[in-house]
């Protein structure tokens, strides 16, 4: 499989995480998944009282740099980790 598929399997696998999965994994994921997928930010801001959607776009913006298929390698590999963690304390 390429990474291309991988990804697409491991976005799907994401889904599954616990709802214990800390705001800042999912911050994480986030992110990756926008720079896989849309690449560097390409919307304003939000405001400062759309606090949920403010720290998405910090999230995406903190990584701006990395290529689509370093996200992609990156967004696998915290799913991989977020999943054994979960397995580990299921």
């Amino acid at each position: 499989m390429g990474l291309k598929e991988d990804f697409e399997e491991y976005a799907e696998k994401a889904k599954t995480l616990p709802e214990s999965t800390t705001n800042e994994s999912k911050l994480i994921l986030y992110g990756l998944y926008k720079q896989a997928t849309v690449g560097p930010v390409n919307t304003s801001r939000p405001g400062m009282f759309n606090m949920k959607d403010r720290a998405k776009w910090d999230a995406w913006k903190a990584i701006e740099g990395k290529s689509a298929d370093e996200a992609m390698n990156d967004y696998i590999t915290k799913v991989k980790q977020l999943l054994e963690e979960a397995g580990a304390s299921a």
